[in-house]
């Protein structure tokens, strides 16, 4: 089998010394700037800027007008709804650079984040958590939490496969059985 290049729409940007994997695409207006790294088979919508100094793993998919700013790290197959923000600073001000300042924010493998939500720096989304739209995340996250309001506060639990969990804690699609212990949740299979 052949491997797929990247593509790259006409419009968009990539400066130097970026890595982009097999098959991932990037559309309209977008900018990928220098020491990013973009796994295989990634969707980039258009108006995105990522970079520099981030990191986007295999099957991401970004949708619109999001940026990536320096201090994100993305692991595979997490999914950024429209217009999501991240923030890389606390305290940002016009006329003081902060940039020493900037912090870590990691999202772990499976993550979704809603249309419009706010993810303020420094701190983890757990892996297949899903964080609703509109909502302003403001400290960790736990595996598998439904996230939503501002701030946001878990108000349930989701499986892999993104459906809300009932009191058995069984996936309506796939069938998956979870437990729940001391506030974390985890697949009964991965015991």
């Amino acid at each position: 089998m052949t491997a797929k290049p990247p593509f790259v729409h006409e419009s968009a940007y990539v400066d130097d010394d970026v890595e982009l994997g097999e098959g991932t695409k990037i559309w309209h207006f977008s900018h990928i700037l220098s020491r990013t790294r973009i796994g295989r088979n990634v969707s980039i919508g258009q108006n995105v800027v990522a970079g520099p100094d981030v990191t986007i793993g295999d099957n991401c998919k970004i949708q619109n007008n999001v940026s990536l700013y320096k201090g994100v790290e993305l692991e595979q197959g997490v999914f950024c709804g429209p217009s999501c923000v991240f923030t890389n600073v606390l305290n940002p001000r016009a006329e003081i650079e902060r940039k020493d300042e900037f912090r870590l924010t990691r999202v772990r493998r499976g993550a979704t984040i809603g249309a419009n939500a706010t993810i303020v720096c420094g701190h983890e989304l757990g892996e297949y958590c899903m964080i609703g739209a509109g909502a302003v995340v403001t400290k960790d996250v736990p595996a598998y939490a439904l996230m939503v309001g501002v701030p946001a506060r878990r108000i349930g639990w989701v499986s892999r496969a993104g459906e809300i969990l009932n009191e058995t804690l069984t996936c309506p699609r796939t069938g998956e059985r979870y437990t729940e212990e001391r506030g974390t949740l985890r697949r009964t299979d991965d015991e």
